[in-house]
């Protein structure tokens, strides 16, 4: 399957099928640019790399919400929050969000405090404004 944001073939799996989904709904519902999600990209975490699945940022280049996704079988726990939560101490973006496909769980993050939320937040910058 082609990925629009990495601009290139993936492999075809339950995991990346979901995170192919969540691009869309950011591009489609959300008109967050794809120039603006880093997908897998690499980060240093206490000396070791790790990748999240999706990173969104704002216009200014700042981290706006991390992104994990799972396989659909894969049921989100503790832990699949603490994955995100991690990666987030490093990026420090206002929100994260972590679904299997089915399952969804989206918080606000201010320092120690996380505020799950009814619903997606509304990306912060305009859709008309230019890069």
């Amino acid at each position: 399957m082609q990925d629009p944001v990495r601009r290139k073939h993936v492999a075809d799996t339950p995991e990346e099928r979901v995170r192919q989904a969540v691009l869309r709904m950011l591009t489609e519902q959300q008109h967050i640019p794809g120039v603006l999600m880093a997908v897998e990209k690499a980060i240093d975490i206490q000396g070791e790399i790790r990748r999240p699945d999706v990173v969104v940022h704002d216009r200014q280049g700042k981290p706006w919400m991390v992104i994990e996704c799972k396989a659909p079988q894969v049921v989100l726990s503790q832990r699949t929050l603490d994955q995100a939560a991690n990666y987030n101490r490093v990026l420090k973006a206002p929100y994260v969000f972590v679904t299997n496909g089915d399952t969804h769980f989206c918080a606000a993050v201010d320092g120690a405090s996380i505020t799950y939320l009814e619903d997606f937040p509304t990306w912060p910058n305009k859709p008309d404004q230019l890069l």
